[in-house]
Formats: C-alpha cells, structure tokens, sequence
C-alpha cells in the first residue's frame, strides 16, 4: 500500500509548473507503541475535553479553536475559517533562488520529504526541473504552507525524484557562540591530536545505515515479552563508569593499541608519531583538563 501523501500541489519554476506530491521520508509503524489502561480494570482509557471552570466534559462539536489576546479573552475561530486561509505556497512552491546545498548550515535542516510527479502529465516538466538541477548541482529555495505553518524548504535532486527538506527560521534557531561562547580556547598538543588522528583512521568507515540498530527499543521488546511470559521485568543495569583519565597522552596511545590494526599508511603515520613521542618520554605527566 503506497503511503499517504503529505501534501499536494505543484512545483513551479519560472513559468514551468507541475503537479507534486511530498511523501514523508520517516516511518514509525514498526516502532514499539503503549496504550494508556485503567489500572484497576485493565480497561483502555480515552481523553476527553473537560471546561476548565465548570469541569463537565464537552459533546461532539462543543469544542471550538481560540486565540488568547493580551487582556486574557479569546477570539473565536472555526476550522472551515482556517482551511479558508489559502496563499500562494498554499498550493505552490515557486523556486525562487538556487545555493549549494552544502552552504546551509545543519543546524537549520528538520524534516526531509519525497517529491514526485503526482500525474503522467506532470512527469516532463518534473524531469526538466529535477535534472536542470543536478545538471548545475544546485538545490532550489521555496516555501510551503504544511500543516497550518508557512515553512522555508530546499529541494535538490535525488535519483529518480527530488527530495524536499523544510528549514527553521533563523528567529528560531539558538546560534552557535549563545551556547559555545563560554568555551575556553585551548592549545592542544599536536603529538596528541596525531594520536587521536590515528584512532580516526583506523575507525574509517562507509556510512551504511543499514548497520544501524535501535538498542532502546529492542530493551523494550525484551520487557515486553518476560512480561508476557510471566517474568520479572529485566533489571536495568548500572551505566558503564567511565575510566578515570589523568593522562590523556597515554589514554590516547593505550586506545591507539587496543583497536584493530592500522592500514599501511596509518602505520607509517604511527611509527612517524611514536618516534616523536621518544624524547618526551621523561617530560611530566598531562594532566587532563
């Protein structure tokens, strides 16, 4: 069963346009999920809207959107006012500027959607667009009105079909330094950071996401069947303490020798940064910060 689009409309590009449908990226039906039960009954419960001052639960269609002003009341808004609030990236999204990907922050990505031709008749004019971009390695700039919020988002190619990534406002983003200012500068030793080099390249790696494994939720299915079988949960285990480093020079050689072997050419680099090491064997332990 194809998954339910979450949104369409059409994707414009000067005066090219064609008909598209975003498909969220992310699943989470094979996720571990509980119900809320009665614990005295064992019976499933459900929420219910209850006035805040009279404490009577609301009937069907009782309920009702509002917007609370500055002097504590409320103006009154229907769903159908809502769905009437229509702007052009309503129904839109117009390629307005092109960047390279690369030169958008990481901090400012959130959600990745698919993009596909939601019609044959669009499938042309989606080509053109998808490989004018891959063609000029450029990702394209719009907005998008998704889930009742008007949202910056960039779409770049992506094979056969494009992907869609909505972007935080920058009023919503904490900037870098409000976080890393108080950091103090530090010199680092550069025979150490060599070491810490060589433990990087010995851990090279291809990102294969298929290597990836949810720990937390296989724990969980875990209590889930000892409950089902009549078992005591799983005791949880004490967290591993972390070794008590108070030379982080000898850390970083003790964990250089204790993982796999290097390749030939972090070897070379190795016997290159041990005989460095050699004349400050009689020099006085480092002290970790």
């Amino acid at each position: 069963m194809a998954p339910r689009p979450a949104w369409k409309g059409y994707l414009k590009l000067s005066l090219v346009t064609c008909a598209v449908e975003l498909t969220n990226v992310v699943t989470h039906t094979e996720k571990v999920s509980f119900r809320v039960l009665n614990r005295k009954t064992g019976n499933t419960v459900k929420r219910i809207y209850v006035d805040a001052e009279t404490g009577k639960p609301l009937g069907d269609g009782d309920e009702i959107k509002g917007y609370e002003l500055d002097d504590g009341d409320f103006v009154r808004i229907e769903e159908d006012e809502i769905e009437a609030v229509q702007i052009e990236s309503s129904h839109t999204m117009s390629l307005d500027g092109f960047v390279d990907k690369a030169s958008i922050q990481q901090i400012y990505l959130d959600t990745p959607y698919y993009v596909a031709p939601a019609d044959k008749v669009s499938e042309e004019a989606f080509a053109v667009i998808r490989d004018a971009m891959a063609g000029k390695k450029m990702a394209g700039l719009a907005r998008i009105v998704l889930y009742n919020r008007e949202r910056p988002v960039v779409i770049e190619p992506l094979g056969k079909g494009m992907v869609l990534t909505t972007l935080r406002y920058d009023n919503t983003v904490r900037q870098p330094d409000s976080v890393f200012g108080e950091i103090k500068a530090v010199k680092t030793d550069q025979e150490m950071t060599d070491l810490a080099e060589l433990i990087i390249d010995k851990k090279k790696a291809k990102f294969d996401p298929s290597k990836f494994d949810d720990k937390y939720e296989d724990a969980l299915l875990e209590l889930i069947r000892a409950k089902k079988a009549g078992h005591n949960a799983p005791k949880a285990k004490a967290p591993p303490k972390p070794s008590n480093v108070v030379n982080l020079f000898d850390a970083l050689k003790k964990s250089l020798s204790s993982d796999a072997k290097p390749t030939k050419s972090s070897s070379a680099k190795s016997k290159t940064a041990t005989k460095r090491t050699k004349p400050k064997a009689a020099a006085p332990k480092r002290k970790s910060a």
